[in-house]
Order: C-alpha cells, then sequence, then structure tokens
C-alpha cells in the first residue's frame, strides 16, 4: 500500500508517497522535470516488499506548495535544501537514492553535503557528465551565457503538451507508454504561476554543469554502489551519460535499455529486477 503524506518543511507543505516496511533499507526517490513522485506510481509497489520508499515532490512540482517567485527562489540549491530539511525532519539520514533527471543534482548535491547518508545510487537518466548532454544543450548554454527575456521565453516550449508527450514517448517501445504520466503532468502546467518557475529553474540548470565535477569526485573519492540504468534513446541526456559513471565508479553495474527518457513508463518491471538484484541479490 502506498501512503500519500505531507510535512510542514520550512513553512510548506511538501506531499509525498511512502510505501513499504520502515525496518527495511530507505531509498529516496528523486522525480524529475516535468513531472512529480507519480513518476514512481508503477515502481513503488515492486519494490516495496524489499526497501521502505519515499518520493517527495519539490517545491513548486505535483502537490507540494508552490510559492510564488516573490517568495521562494526557483534554484537547484534552494529544492535541495528543502529536500534535505524533509529528509532530516523525517529522520531519514541512511538511503539508497534513486535520481532521474532534475533529481541527480538534487541527489547529489545531498551526497556530497552528507556523504555518510548515502548506501547506494541508482541513477535513471540521472546525468552528473558532460558525455551526457545531448545536442539541445549547446542552445541552452547560449541562453546561459547571454540571457535575454526573448530567448527565455523561447523555453516555454519546454513544457508545451506536445513537448510533454514527446518526452515520454520518443525513443520508447510503440505503444508500451500509457497517457496518464504526460496527461497529469501536462494538467500541472496550468497551475498558476508554473511557467515562470519552471523557466527559472531552465536557467539555474547551469548551476548544476558547472558542479559536476565535484559530482564526479565525490562518486571517485566515496566508491557509492552505483546502479545506472538509462533508456538509451533518450534524446536530452544520452547514454553515453551512463558509461561515464564506470571512469570514477569502475565497479558500477551500467544497462541500458531500448527506451526513452522516462525509462519507468514502458520498463519499470526490468527496472525494479535490476535493482532488486543489485542492492539485495535477489534473483
Amino acid at each position: 500500500m502506498i501512503k500519500y503524506q505531507s510535512a510542514k518543511v520550512d513553512g510548506l507543505n511538501i506531499f509525498y508517497r511512502e510505501a513499504g516496511d520502515t525496518n527495511r533499507p530507505t531509498m529516496v526517490l528523486l522525480h524529475g522535470f516535468p513531472s512529480s513522485s507519480h513518476m514512481f506510481r508503477d515502481l513503488m509497489p515492486l519494490l516495496s516488499d524489499r526497501f521502505h520508499l519515499l518520493a517527495p515532490d519539490y517545491p513548486g512540482f505535483g502537490q507540494s506548495d508552490a510559492p510564488g517567485r516573490d517568495q521562494f527562489a526557483y534554484t537547484f540549491d534552494h529544492l535541495t535544501e528543502v529536500v534535505t530539511d524533509w529528509l532530516v525532519q523525517l529522520h531519514e539520514t541512511k538511503f539508497l537514492m534513486y535520481v532521474f533527471d532534475y533529481g541527480a543534482p538534487i541527489g547529489f548535491r545531498i551526497a556530497m553535503q552528507h556523504p555518510d547518508w548515502i548506501q547506494g545510487i541508482v541513477s535513471q537518466n540521472g546525468n552528473v557528465y558532460q558525455a551526457g548532454l545531448g545536442p539541445k544543450w549547446a542552445a541552452r548554454r547560449d541562453f546561459w551565457q547571454h540571457p535575454t527575456a526573448s530567448k527565455r521565453a523561447q523555453y516555454r516550449n519546454a513544457f508545451a503538451p506536445a513537448t510533454i508527450r514527446g518526452q515520454y514517448l520518443n525513443g520508447a517501445p510503440a505503444m508500451a507508454v500509457g497517457p496518464d504520466g504526460y496527461t497529469l503532468d501536462i494538467a500541472y502546467t496550468r497551475t498558476a504561476g508554473y511557467a515562470e518557475r519552471q523557466l527559472d529553474l531552465i536557467y539555474d540548470y547551469q548551476t548544476n554543469v558547472r558542479l559536476y565535477p565535484r559530482f564526479q569526485e565525490y562518486i571517485r573519492q566515496h566508491q557509492p554502489r552505483l546502479l545506472a540504468v538509462w533508456g538509451k534513446n533518450d534524446a536530452s541526456f544520452i547514454y553515453p551519460g551512463a558509461l561515464a559513471f564506470r571512469r570514477d565508479a569502475p565497479r558500477a553495474k551500467v544497462v541500458l535499455l531500448d527506451t526513452g527518457h522516462f525509462a519507468l513508463e514502458s520498463h519499470a518491471g526490468t527496472i525494479a529486477q535490476l535493482i532488486k538484484e543489485y542492492f539485495t541479490g535477489e534473483q
């Protein structure tokens, strides 16, 4: 059974999903853009017999509070601060983490700041290497280096309905991805202030790229158990980003799946089994 809960953190209501026995190892599931914890709706039941699972919605995403930009700075440092405070409030400071898309820079910030908290990492299209940045990132670098109002406005296309559907469907097996995930994501884009806070995060993503060398240093120094499972047809975070983990963690396991960015939509069962095999030895 999945429980749907909320906690008051730094003055905000933070929504989260919880499943599994609290006596089992905890796994924190960190979602990406433009999604929320609902992206783990199929995975959590498959892992709840082996793990205690926690999946929050970040501020400005899903069912968590979305304060205005005049009240809350939408940066990755700030999102990390709230997630960290949420974990401390729940007394969860020993866990495995599953990082996807935006969840990777948030999760690796936490790992860098609190390496003793991390007992293992699943990176599913959660990039921390230049090698994993697809061709579209060249235009984003231009935006970061020469920001203008017109360039910022162009990035509204990132959460247009057709773009969101494409993120789910492109590279995935035909007829393998249902409409539930992208339909909900599209609905969230219509909430008040959505566009401006997401544009702030698109601009702030440059801080994540600058931190890549420090994330890699964390991996080299601490050698966490690491499973990189990647939708190899992802055009945003391309699969060389998965292979790059082996440069810093030679014992990392890398698995490339024949699907796209939102690999859980088509391969939740496969990914659950890989996690169980890698972290619990279950065949």
